[in-house]
């Protein structure tokens, strides 16, 4: 008993019969000693750890050498480009055009009506003065075009239907304004189509000089009217200088009928574009009393134009 009693004091372990046969000494002493080893670990992992962040950290404010910012460039995929911002602006373009229609049809006033037999080379030689031009403004896919036509004639025709009238002279004064506003339902590199809606504003003065004279007299008279439209544009780029352009407006209110059709090729140089097709247009308006005033024609020929860019 005293023994064992020193040998605990000293420090030594007691064999336990129960250690001996598993093949491990028993000390109560045993699983405290461990535990120093573990924490020793742990904080040199945590130590380790901490250091690294530190580290990493830091190395993020530190200036990047010229070396690594061009292996950065070359190594990253390209960045996006930026999209084009939209274009929010107004554009204007100008197109002074000449058109030499050859008009048919019938035009009078109080019941003397003329039939009209104009080619494109009789109306040159009667001919007297004109103004003819296109505009167009532009915002995104709104349009507002307006196209202007004046022309004053003259022409010389056999009258059968008075006895003692060889022939009457004819003045023609023709203005036509056509304001129209529209939306651009197609706008694709292949096509662009614009649907418009507008009218059409006609003054016509035709004057009948009578030879002999002193017989009938001078008859002259005029007329205005309105008719409302609807109309489309289309462009058909070919390429990235030629367009093909094709406008078609139909409508009515003073007039019976009034419509027209117009097919155009267009060719882009640096500064302008040139157009060159044709032009369509029928009208058939009859006045009531008291002026009975009849213009039933279609005008159709080549048009040729230049269009600029104002802005």
């Amino acid at each position: 008993m005293l023994q064992a009693h020193n040998s605990r004091n000293r420090g030594e372990w007691a064999t336990d019969p129960r250690a001996v046969r598993k093949g491990r000494p028993h000390s109560p002493q045993g699983n405290a000693m461990k535990l120093p080893n573990i924490s020793r670990v742990t904080a040199t992992v945590v130590l380790v750890i901490s250091i690294w962040c530190v580290a990493a950290w830091a190395g993020d404010d530190q200036p990047v050498s010229s070396e690594a910012q061009d292996q950065t460039a070359q190594t990253a995929p390209p960045s996006p480009q930026p999209q084009a911002a939209a274009d929010d602006n107004w554009h204007f373009t100008l197109t002074p055009y000449l058109w030499f229609p050859g008009v048919s049809g019938t035009t009078g006033v109080f019941n003397h009506d003329v039939n009209m037999h104009l080619s494109a080379g009789d109306l040159l030689s009667h001919f007297r003065i004109g103004l003819m031009g296109h505009m167009e403004a532009r915002k995104n896919r709104f349009v507002v075009p307006l196209d202007v036509f004046w022309i004053k004639l003259r022409a010389d025709h056999a009258t059968p239907f008075d006895p003692g009238v060889s022939n009457v002279q004819l003045d023609i004064n023709e203005f036509m304004l056509t304001p129209e506003a529209g939306y651009r339902i197609v706008d694709s590199e292949k096509i662009k189509i614009d649907a418009l809606a507008g009218m059409r504003y006609w003054h016509i003065a035709p004057s009948l000089t009578f030879q002999p004279s002193g017989i009938l007299g001078n008859l002259s008279s005029s007329a205005n009217w309105v008719d409302a439209l609807g109309a489309t544009k289309i462009e058909l780029p070919l390429n990235e200088k030629a367009v093909v352009t094709i406008l078609g407006d139909a409508g009515g209110g003073g007039a019976n009928l009034d419509y027209q059709v117009v097919g155009v090729l267009g060719y882009k140089l640096k500064k302008v574009v040139l157009q060159a097709g044709w032009r369509y247009l029928d009208v058939d308006y009859r006045g009531g009393a008291p002026k009975l005033f009849v213009y039933d024609a279609h005008l159709s020929g080549v048009i040729v134009g230049v269009t600029f860019n104002l802005k």
